[in-house]
């Protein structure tokens, strides 16, 4: 397996797995419910720089020269001008000028905001490997903290988050659905 930088030509494969780990959070950023909607806009978003959705955020785990999983990763310092053009769209499309976006990153940590593995090629550790690559990124500048969401029903994911490290410290609302927060210290902080 290899984990590289995303490219925006890697859209075909990388937005359904987007999708599926973002569920109706994906279909809040896109403001439609309609699949193909959805479907275009994180495409549309994917390929562009400077958003949350960016390929420039993005790893992805390769096997068998297929995306089998993908992160998206960003500082928390950086997540109010990633959403400006999410929100610039939402408020263009629905023609209101007060659309905001739930805050899901704090402004000291690193953040994974989408961590997603294929069906296909779930439990061979592609998770794991994606989550230790976004770990190395961020550590190589020294102590520092890094965090996720996890759907509070996903007992799965919050096992794994907890078998490396990852510890609860809140829930919040994204969406209008409870997510634990759970952070970890890197680099001896």
């Amino acid at each position: 397996m290899e984990i590289r930088p995303a490219r925006p030509e890697d859209a075909p494969l990388v937005v359904p797995l987007f999708i599926q780990a973002m569920d109706d959070i994906a279909s809040t950023l896109a403001g439609s419910e309609q699949p193909h909607e959805v479907q275009a806009f994180m495409t549309t978003f994917f390929q562009l720089p400077g958003n949350r959705l960016s390929y420039q955020n993005t790893l992805v785990a390769e096997e068998d020269q297929q995306v089998v999983g993908v992160l998206i990763l960003y500082h928390g310092n950086q997540a109010a001008a990633l959403d400006q053009p999410i929100i610039a769209r939402l408020r263009e499309l629905k023609n209101d000028p007060n659309i905001t976006l739930d805050k899901e990153a704090e402004e000291d940590e690193w953040y994974i905001d989408t961590l997603s593995v294929s069906p296909r090629y779930g439990g061979r550790g592609i998770g794991t490997a994606l989550l230790r690559a976004a770990e190395e990124h961020t550590s190589s500048g020294g102590p520092t903290k890094i965090a996720l969401l996890v759907d509070k029903n996903s007992q799965r994911a919050y096992r794994l988050y907890q078998h490396l490290n990852y510890q609860q410290d809140a829930v919040v609302q994204i969406s209008h659905h409870p997510y634990l927060h759970m952070t970890k210290n890197l680099g001896g902080v």
